[in-house]
C-alpha cells in the first residue's frame, strides 16, 4: 500500500509539473508585419473551400452558420493541437472583434475536423480594412473548457493571445475568398508566427 501510495503521488506531481509548466506555456513570440497568422500551434488537418452551396456530410447547417459572417466564398482551415502543443489561441490580425458567440455541443474524439464539428466551441469574428476572419475554439473528447479574453469592441493586435483551450482540441480559422493559402494538410503551425495566408 504504500509503495502503491508514493507511485500515485509521483503520478501527481509529475502531472501538476505537466500541467503548470509545460502545458500552460504561453511563449512570446513576434509575428511578422504582413500576412495572416495561425491562430494556433498543431497540424493542419483539413483546408477545403466552402461558398454558398457546400455539403460536409450532415453538418451543413453548421458549417454555413460558421462562415456566413466572414463572406460567401472562402476557406475553412482546420487546426489539431495535440496536448504537446501551446494551447493558446492567438489573433491572426491586427483589427477589431466585432463579436464573439459560444455554443454549447458534444465533446466528440477525432483528429479530422469532420468528427467535431458538432462539439462545444466559441466562435471569434475579427475586421479590420481588409476583410473579416473568424477564429473558431473547438473542445475536444479530453478538452472541456474553453477561455476567451477578448470580447465585443476589443482592439487587438495579430500575435495578441486571444483564448485557451484545454487538452487536445481543435482551432478553425475561417477566411475570405480573396486571400492567397500558403500552407497544406499536414503542414505544422506555430500560433502568432507561422503565415497561413496573404492578402
Amino acid at each position: 500500500m504504500i509503495i502503491l501510495a508514493i507511485v500515485l503521488l509521483v503520478l501527481v506531481v509529475l502531472f501538476l509539473f505537466y500541467w503548470k509548466f509545460y502545458f500552460l506555456r504561453n511563449p512570446v513570440r513576434e509575428p511578422p508585419k504582413d500576412g495572416i497568422v495561425s491562430p494556433a500551434d498543431g497540424k493542419i488537418t483539413d483546408i477545403f473551400e466552402y461558398d454558398n452551396n457546400i455539403e460536409f456530410k450532415k453538418n451543413i447547417g453548421k458549417i454555413n452558420i460558421m462562415t456566413e459572417d466572414v463572406a460567401e466564398q472562402g476557406y475553412i482551415i482546420a487546426i489539431f493541437m495535440s496536448p504537446f502543443d501551446v494551447h493558446y489561441q492567438k489573433a491572426p490580425i491586427d483589427g477589431k472583434v466585432i463579436g464573439t458567440s459560444y455554443s454549447k455541443g458534444k465533446f466528440k474524439l477525432g483528429i479530422k475536423i469532420g468528427k467535431v464539428i458538432e462539439n462545444e466551441n466559441n466562435e471569434i469574428l475579427i475586421k479590420n480594412d481588409e476583410l473579416k476572419v473568424k477564429v473558431v475554439q473547438i473542445a475536444g473528447f479530453f478538452a472541456r473548457r474553453i477561455n476567451c479574453y477578448v470580447k465585443r469592441g476589443d482592439n487587438i493586435k495579430k500575435g495578441q493571445t486571444i483564448g485557451l483551450i484545454n487538452f487536445g482540441s481543435h482551432v478553425i480559422l475561417v477566411l475570405p475568398k480573396n486571400v492567397k493559402i500558403l500552407v497544406k494538410e499536414g503542414d505544422k503551425v506555430v500560433g502568432g508566427v507561422t503565415k497561413i495566408a496573404e492578402i
